[in-house]
């Protein structure tokens, strides 16, 4: 075996060790699984000494998280310390760019005030663990001896830090979610009233309803903004006394001070019952004559007071009163009207976890898709993402890789389910067809590579995937699909043309090695790639999706692909249907007409 074969072989090892530890990442539980599979797994995949996982706390501290390797006292010597300190992790954290030092003289020139970093003759190659929007914190892996690394190694390794990076994002947002969703639970115990609407107020306006005229006269609830009371909601027996109750209150709110009432309530946290309503307790509550005069008038005879509680935190009171059917409230009706306060309490706490909720799944989408597509040389490019609107995260994943020979690859995939098990698939499918085309981008081989993973590692996930690498310099591109609705092409002429269909089933269900398919493609051509969320309808056959994709992909010709991408998903689309869209298109440069 010559020189050359060993080091290939060597670093396909690494590329395979890189690809598997990446997996793992994706089904990862909880932050420890990913310090142990990044300091243990991947230092054994890549070679290294020393690993470490250090993670940026609040605004000014790193924490390391686990480091294998290393002398005796550097877990205690870097368990915190300030994120100003002059290290390798600490500089990567700040800059959010890669760190490689090759040999003892590079680490000594780079930190010559820092002696302890002085380990004999070694590398240090130190990646960012980089979101969209921050730097979470860093890997660093120590190699005997001067190493050099592989463009392709670098690559799988950037890879590896950015599904670390994802992994952990995704933890917190399974967690946030996780924790949100115990709390939206509570709400399933509550009334089918109660629980029909995300509308706070519509909500407690129906809250108020559902006691009268079965439990109370009057019922008034009170919800603090601004530290005042706002009256939200006011049921009567008689509705022509509603607008009269919202007048009281507001002539005459109720005093911050008191001893008594909805501000004693909300103060202490404790319900208030007054069997009975005496005249002395009104004349001693009455602000003035008139007040007097229209609380004799309303005939209080019985009240109940109840706190809002939601999470610890008093959000306001709900108020019984009986008045013309003079019913005196017990200890038991107390309970009663405890136990539908805490249900109205959910039900607002729940229309704010609700938005949260949502915000979790955009970041978590934002994470496993990508922030922006590559400029392509002679090409343009364009994406179409439009998620069906439901709080959790959809299987749709996309992406186009540029590669240095002037090739391109894109992909579309599909896995199914929704929420955070299906963004996780997501995010590993993507990271895995990138560590194997760094390897060798050829579409038979990637899917090949694909199928085995999945076989082994895969948890009976079911994932389609059409894969295209384009060669400009050639005229042509190769194709080959695992269960995906095929990719459409518009030519220059504006014809279409339909590529051939799925070679075989998903990934990992399909029999034998994948087949990749040669298809012409010329300058001012245009490919169309996408999910079965944009041809689908219930109401009919596929073909007839196929047959409306077909006759709207025209709209590509647009000089602005963006704009006819968008053009095209709209007609096509069915506004109706539950599902994720995902469509991405490449077109050639048409060639200059020479002068």
């Amino acid at each position: 075996m010559t020189h050359g074969s060993r080091n290939e072989g060597r670093l396909d090892y690494r590329l395979t060790g890189l690809a598997r530890v990446t997996a793992e990442l994706i089904r990862a539980a909880s932050a420890e699984d990913v310090t142990r599979i990044v300091v243990e797994h991947s230092a054994e995949a890549v070679g290294a000494t020393i690993a470490s996982l250090s993670l940026r706390e609040g605004q000014d501290v790193v924490r390391l998280m686990g480091l294998r390797g290393g002398l005796d006292g550097d877990a205690e010597a870097f368990a915190t310390y300030p994120l100003a300190t002059a290290t390798p992790a600490a500089d990567v954290i700040r800059s959010g760019c890669r760190l490689i030092l090759a040999g003892r003289a590079e680490i000594l020139d780079a930190y010559p005030a820092n002696p302890s970093i002085d380990r004999g003759e070694r590398s240090l190659l130190v990646l960012p663990l980089k979101t969209a929007s921050e730097t979470l914190g860093a890997i660093g892996l120590s190699f005997p001896g001067q190493r050099e690394f592989e463009p392709a190694e670098l690559d799988c390794l950037d890879i590896l830090a950015d599904t670390c990076a994802q992994g952990l994002l995704r933890i917190q947002a399974e967690q946030e979610a996780a924790e949100r969703q115990a709390k939206l639970s509570f709400l399933a115990e509550a009334s089918a009233e109660l629980a029909s609407s995300l509308d706070y107020e519509a909500t407690l306006a129906r809250v108020a309803r559902l006691a009268v005229p079965t439990f109370a006269d009057w019922c008034a609830i009170d919800l603090v903004k601004d530290n005042r009371l706002r009256r939200l909601a006011v049921a009567h027996v008689d509705p022509a006394k509603v607008a009269y109750a919202h007048e009281i209150a507001e002539r005459y709110p109720t005093d911050p001070d008191s001893g008594s009432g909805p501000w004693q309530v909300i103060r202490t946290g404790r319900s208030e019952l007054i069997q009975e309503i005496t005249d002395e307790m009104l004349v001693a509550a009455a602000r003035d004559a008139e007040h007097l005069r229209i609380a004799r008038e309303l005939a209080l005879y019985s009240a109940v007071t109840v706190p809002l509680i939601a999470r610890g935190r008093t959000l306001g009171v709900i108020t019984w009163v009986s008045a013309e059917s003079q019913r005196r409230y017990t200890q038991g009706d107390l309970e009663f009207a405890e136990d539908l306060a805490r249900r109205a309490a959910v039900s607002i706490d729940n229309s704010e976890l609700h938005s949260e909720i949502s915000a979790v799944a955009v970041r978590l989408q934002h994470a496993v898709l990508p922030s922006a597509l590559p400029a392509v040389e002679g090409c343009d490019v364009a994406v179409s993402y439009t998620p069906s609107g439901r709080t959790e995260v959809g299987g749709d994943f996309y992406d186009v890789i540029a590669l240095p020979d002037g090739r391109v690859a894109l992909f579309v995939g599909d896995v199914m389910g929704r929420g955070v098990e299906a963004a996780a698939s997501m995010a590993q499918m993507r990271a895995s067809v990138r560590a194997y085309l760094a390897s060798d981008p050829l579409p038979d081989v990637v899917l090949t590579k694909l199928d085995r993973m999945l076989a082994q590692f895969g948890d009976d996930q079911f994932v389609t995937l059409a894969y295209l690498l384009v060669d400009p310099a050639g005229n042509e591109l190769l194709v080959a699909n695992a269960g995906h609705p095929a990719p459409v092409l518009l030519r220059a002429d504006s014809s279409v043309e339909q590529f051939p269909g799925a070679d075989g089933g998903p990934l990992a269900i399909g029999e034998g090695p994948r087949r990749s398919h040669r298809v012409r493609f010329d300058p001012g051509d245009t490919v169309l790639l996408f999910t079965d969320g944009l041809i689908e309808r219930r109401t009919e056959d596929i073909d007839t999706g196929r047959g409306r994709l077909s006759a709207a992909l025209v709209a590509l010709a647009d000089v602005d692909l963006h704009r006819g991408l968008q053009s095209t998903v709209t007609a096509v689309a069915d506004e109706t249907h539950d599902d994720d869209v995902a469509a991405l298109a490449l077109r050639r440069h048409r060639r200059a007409v020479a002068g």
